[in-house]
């Protein structure tokens, strides 16, 4: 005799089919979609690594309709974040609006800025890792000669610092390596800028020495030949244009620093809002296209759903506070 399948084993048919065929699943085996226009939240300027992300995003949900409403993207630099922070406040609760930030947010929390529970975790999406870099003439030649200088006097060298400042993933790219030198680095010249787009502007026009940023970014500048990347926070080299930028391991200093970037809510997202956001994004890293977003960014795709989001949060954190308690960056 045939048994009729259960509901669970129906609903657990449809849920499959809609993921791998790429269909949009109904409000009704979902719980929630989208209504009215969505909304993209940042906390830097124009030109930042998660703005040309948010960029491709908006680019590829509209082409190929994976919702049928506008998405925008709003920039709202300032305050290490805080007017991001406080405009995503407004919308507690709000499936429309999403922040695209990054591993940051725990070091947010580290240093007293804000707390990360104050955000909903929505899914990681991809990570990079940080390439240091000084203009192609700068009479720093690598990693270990800018260790070396700043050792004899922090203040020697200019550092250009993307939306956040001090404390940042991108910052700890650089200063963990400094601090296997016992470099204080409080005492080392630094500048923040709104994007890692304008520190790399003030690097090419000669206002500060050297900037460390999503290795991304520095593709074109790489192909000008315009910069010089003198380290890559990577636990091995990076493949095609970067494949020439050492890891900081090759220049005797052990540390990988990997920046993943992640989709978070407002406070208070209802579970099937972050189930259809979940989605979206889990049939999205699986195209094609998103492959070749990553392959062009120097970017590693890497899927995490918001449980697993949330568990790899509370884990990395404990790493994260340590290292910013031991360079004086946040109090034990």
């Amino acid at each position: 005799m045939t048994l009729a399948p259960s509901l669970h084993t129906l609903t657990t048919i449809l849920l499959a089919a809609a993921l791998f065929s790429g269909t949009p699943l109904s409000a009704s085996a979902q719980g929630w979609k989208p209504e009215r226009a969505v909304e993209i939240v940042l906390s830097c300027a124009p030109g930042c690594g998660p703005d040309n992300m948010a960029r491709a995003l908006q680019r590829m949900f509209q082409t190929h309709r994976y919702f049928d409403v506008p998405l925008t993207v709003q920039n709202k630099p300032g305050g290490s974040g805080a007017v991001a922070r406080s405009y995503l406040k407004q919308f507690d609760g709000n499936g429309h609006y999403l922040f695209h930030s990054d591993r940051g947010a725990l070091a947010g929390h580290a240093m007293g800025r804000y707390n990360y529970n104050d955000l909903t975790p929505v899914a990681i999406l991809y990570g990079e890792y940080v390439g240091i870099a000084v203009k192609a003439d700068s009479p720093i030649k690598s990693g270990r000669d800018l260790i070396a200088r700043l050792k004899a006097n922090p203040a020697l060298h200019t550092v250009g610092l993307a939306a956040g400042g001090m404390g940042t993933t991108n910052h700890q790219g650089l200063a963990s390596a400094l601090k296997s030198a016992n470099i204080d680095v409080r005492k080392m010249r630094n500048v923040t800028f709104n994007s890692g787009a304008q520190a790399i502007t003030a690097l090419l026009g000669g206002h500060v020495d050297t900037v460390p940023v999503s290795v991304g970014l520095w593709e074109p500048h790489i192909r000008s030949g315009a910069v010089r990347v003198i380290a890559v926070s990577a636990p091995e080299r990076l493949p095609e244009v970067f494949s020439g930028i050492p890891t900081w391991r090759e220049q005797g200093v052990d540390t990988v620093v990997f920046n993943w970037r992640a989709m978070y809510g407002p406070k208070g997202m209802t579970a099937p809002q972050v189930s259809y956001w979940e989605n979206v994004f889990q049939r999205l890293s699986a195209t094609p296209e998103w492959k070749a977003e990553m392959k062009l960014r120097g970017s590693v795709s890497q899927f995490n759903g918001a449980a697993s989001m949330k568990k790899r949060m509370d884990e990395e954190y404990v790493e994260v506070k340590a290292l910013l308690v031991a360079l004086d960056l946040a109090k034990p």
